[in-house]
């Protein structure tokens, strides 16, 4: 009686202790709260950190070469070298067009020479000697790069001749310098102009000439470029349509209505020349 006595007494702590948790469980739990809350105090102080803090070196850089350089546009571009040079004019007037783009045009590859450009517009800005700079962005004008057949990522190297006396114009040199996309450097764009690097590459004298091509002399530069522009637009898949269209006409035109191929092949088949048969 003593035993079952005991365990009667016993039988209400032991139930007791196997409805609790064990403590490693429980320690578990409180850790996993604690980390749920740290969590969520982490995260709202993030939220009033800025997510992109530039440096400001890179800003000036940025800031300066964005009041030395001159953003050229299909309204604007012609007018602005234009009137960069007149008769008073010491000598022709030179401009640094820098021709990118973004994933349109350049894919997306030209983040590397954009900040060439813009650190070589600081140093030329503290040059009394610089050309003036432009900047042409394919991406967004289209129908610019189009009338310039521009490509890029390029400098132009552009040399206005000075106004004669008379009115006269000469012609204006060209010259395109590609750019590498992954090794090109401020300086290597700087000697461009301080080391006459242009010269290495050939004048452009092609029918694009903006200034002095057959295109631009009738006009007809813009208008291709727009077209070019429209035909860019187009998917691909609506190409395929219209050629599959195309042909199927063309096909079906040579084939003709089965019924006269028919009949003309009857025709053929029949002797030729001779009296018809007598009839007995």
């Amino acid at each position: 009686m003593r035993v079952s006595t005991t365990l009667f007494l016993a039988l209400p702590i032991l139930i007791t202790a196997q409805q609790q948790k064990p403590l490693l469980d429980t320690l578990q739990e409180q850790a996993s709260s604690y980390l749920g809350q740290a969590q969520l105090y982490f995260e709202k102080a993030k939220s009033y950190v800025p997510g992109a803090i530039q440096s400001p070196i890179n800003t000036g850089t940025a800031n300066i070469a964005a009041k030395n350089v001159t953003p050229l546009t299909k309204e604007n571009w012609y007018q602005t070298l234009k009137s960069s040079t007149s008769a008073t004019s010491q000598g022709p007037s030179t401009w640094m067009v820098f021709v990118s783009g973004g994933n349109k045009t350049c894919y997306g590859q030209c983040d590397g020479v954009e900040r060439a450009w813009s650190e070589s517009a600081t140093l030329f800005a503290a040059d009394p000697n610089a050309p003036h700079l432009g900047y042409i962005n394919c991406d967004s004008e289209a129908i610019m790069c189009g009338i310039w057949a521009a490509g890029p990522p390029a400098i132009w190297y552009i040399q206005l001749p000075v106004v004669g006396k008379d009115q006269s114009t000469p012609a204006t040199t060209i010259h395109i310098v590609s750019l590498n996309t992954t090794t090109t450097t401020a300086k290597e764009i700087v000697q461009i102009h301080t080391q006459k690097a242009y010269e290495k590459t050939p004048v452009y004298e092609g029918a694009f000439h903006p200034f002095d091509g057959w295109l631009a002399q009738f006009g007809l530069n813009t208008v291709l470029a727009y077209v070019v522009t429209v035909f860019g637009l187009i998917p691909s898949w609506a190409f395929m349509i219209i050629i599959s269209f195309v042909s199927r006409n063309v096909m079906s035109r040579r084939v003709g209505n089965p019924n006269v191929a028919r009949a003309e092949a009857e025709r053929r088949a029949q002797p030729q020349g001779g009296a018809p048969a007598a009839n007995n």
